[in-house]
Formats: structure tokens, sequence, C-alpha cells
């Protein structure tokens, strides 16, 4: 993706946002739920043995960052868009609501502001549309991005390497995940501030050479050079997203609309 605008002596010209329990609390309970369709489709449709469900749930987690990634590298077989739609599609989204205080606060940044998320596009289009944020960022990375469909810009590639594209799942926290989608954004990491909930995503987006935010803590964490307790406390705990603003340029007034495109 083509860079909006040129290089300037800004401090940060690009806020790269995770979406889940970082636009939102944890305490919701979609993150909660989300895990119990897991378990729910690892039961059903992969027949793994009840009593190892949640413990495998847990540990491919913890190993690969998704438990979908850590189902397709032991060889389970299933569709993405299958798994996605029984996963994301079944979530009680209902308990997202429009957040006007936060909606005020990204239209209020001067900065390209990105979703970056594992999630699939569908979730993330829901959720954004839900908490009526669907017009504050100018893109988003998901699941489609970092993984597209086998055939798509692969041309001349063999059975064996189609395979590895189909089996290997690229998602945060790994450093490889954090570089593809800093080069599909076509930022600069140094003058980039990631915003995620994930003590994991905060270390390996530091690792890329991102600024880092954790959010959901009142302390740091390894990697993070900020803690917000809340998305809403951005200003307070980070005033220089708008003093370069302030200092430099005339106000910006924010379009009523602008259109949210996948990165890719």
């Amino acid at each position: 993706m083509e860079a909006v605008g040129g290089s300037s002596g800004a401090m940060y010209e690009c806020l790269l946002f995770d979406m889940d329990d970082t636009l939102y609390p944890l305490s919701l309970g979609i993150n909660l739920a989300c895990r119990r369709n897991i378990e729910e489709f690892m039961l059903h449709h992969l027949h793994i043995e009840e009593s190892q469900v949640p413990r495998m749930c847990l540990e491919l987690y913890r190993e690969y960052g998704t438990t979908m990634a850590g189902l397709k590298a032991l060889g389970y077989e299933f569709d993405n868009d299958e798994f996605h739609a029984f996963v994301h599609g079944r979530l009680p989204y209902e308990l997202l609501k429009p957040d006007p205080i936060l909606r005020n606060l990204l239209h209020s940044m001067p900065q390209r502001k990105i979703i970056f998320t594992n999630g699939d596009e569908a979730h993330a289009a829901q959720v954004l549309r839900r908490l009526g944020l669907e017009d504050c960022f100018h893109g988003v990375i998901c699941f489609e991005t970092l993984n597209p469909p086998v055939g798509l810009g692969s041309d001349g590639m063999d059975e064996g390497q189609t395979e590895n594209v189909q089996t290997q799942i690229l998602c945060k926290p790994s450093v490889q995940a954090m570089e593809a989608a800093i080069a599909v954004a076509n930022v600069d990491p140094e003058k980039t501030l990631f915003f995620d909930d994930s003590v994991r995503n905060i270390a390996s987006g530091k690792a890329a050479g991102l600024h880092t935010v954790i959010v959901g803590r009142e302390t740091l964490v390894p990697g993070a050079d900020y803690a917000l307790s809340s998305i809403h406390n951005i200003r307070e705990a980070l005033p220089e997203i708008w003093e370069e603003e302030e200092e430099h340029l005339e106000p910006i007034i924010q379009p009523a609309a602008v259109e949210t495109v996948v990165l890719a």
C-alpha cells in the first residue's frame, strides 16, 4: 500500500491498533465466547477427544499465537472460512456498543490509523461497525491480508510450496507477522505507534522496531514504551500524538466518512 503523505518531522506518522480486547475491554466477554466456540469446533468438526480440547486449545494458542495456527501446524485439515464463520460468526456481537468517546479521539488524531488483527475480514468489519468506528481507520490488516487464499500471488509455486502455504498460518505474535504488517502498511516502524493488549504481541512489536503501547494494564510490560489502563486514556498518556499537529499545522476537519479498506 502506498503511504499517505510524505516524510515529516512528526514523532509518529502512523498508529497501528490491535482490535479485540484493545478497542473494547476484555471484561465484555467476547474473548471467552470466542474460546468456547473454538473448543466446540475442535470437538464437533475435528473430532478431538473432549477431555483434551481445553488443554490443547490453550497450549496451541501459547505455542503458535492462535489455536487455529496450531491446529494447522499439527496437520488438521479444515477450511479457513468455515473455521472463522463458526468461531466468529456465533459471537455475541450485541455486547459491543457504539463508543463515541473513542470515535472522537480517533478522528482527532492526525496520523494514519490502521487496524492489525489476527481476526478475519468479516469479524473486523462487524466489530468496527458495532463500535461505530468503521470510518475511523485508513485500512485493516487481517487474517486474509497475511494469509491470502492459495493461488493468489503464487504464480509458479509447486505443490510442495502450496501445501506449505496452506498449513502455516502467519499471525501475531510472530515477528515475521509484525514485519509483514509493517511492509503491507508501508510505514516506518520508528515513526509508528503500536497498540495491543497482548504482552507477547507487544514484545514482538518492539522486536520489529515499533514503538509500543500495552492496553488494559497500568504498568509497563517487557517491550512496552507506554501503558494504558484503557484505550480512552490515550490523550492523557500520549499527548505527543496531538502536540505536533497543534504546534505546526492548521486544525484538520475529519471527513464525515472515510472508506475503510482491507490492506492486501
